[in-house]
């Protein structure tokens, strides 16, 4: 059978990436297993949940305010997209926490 055009790997390449990727989710398993997990990660953690929610808060609040300077109106697009990013942003945490901590059981 003939290859698919394309440039062209070296046999090792492959099993290189692939041996890489298996050591470091053999050393996860391991860690996730003995139950002993770093300070660092509870830092990571912080820092995952921490963006998690800043990031769709501030997406909402640029919208809203793109949106109040756009149109005319006695409602605050700033502030209903400030809550929406809000609570769409504690939705993405805790379902971040929560495949984490899914894989404690």
């Amino acid at each position: 059978m003939a290859e698919p055009p394309g440039p062209r790997r070296r046999p090792h390449e492959g099993s290189r990436l692939g041996h890489e990727v298996g050591r470091h989710a053999e050393r996860k398993r391991r860690a996730r297993a003995r139950g002993h997990r770093a300070a660092w990660f509870g830092l990571g953690m912080f820092g995952l949940v921490g963006w998690s929610v800043a990031i769709p808060t501030l997406a909402g609040i640029a919208l809203g305010a793109w949106l109040d300077r756009r149109t005319e109106g006695a409602a605050s697009w700033t502030l209903t997209f400030l809550f929406i990013g809000v609570a769409l942003g504690c939705l993405n945490a805790w379902y971040w926490v929560r495949q984490e901590s899914h894989y404690d059981d």
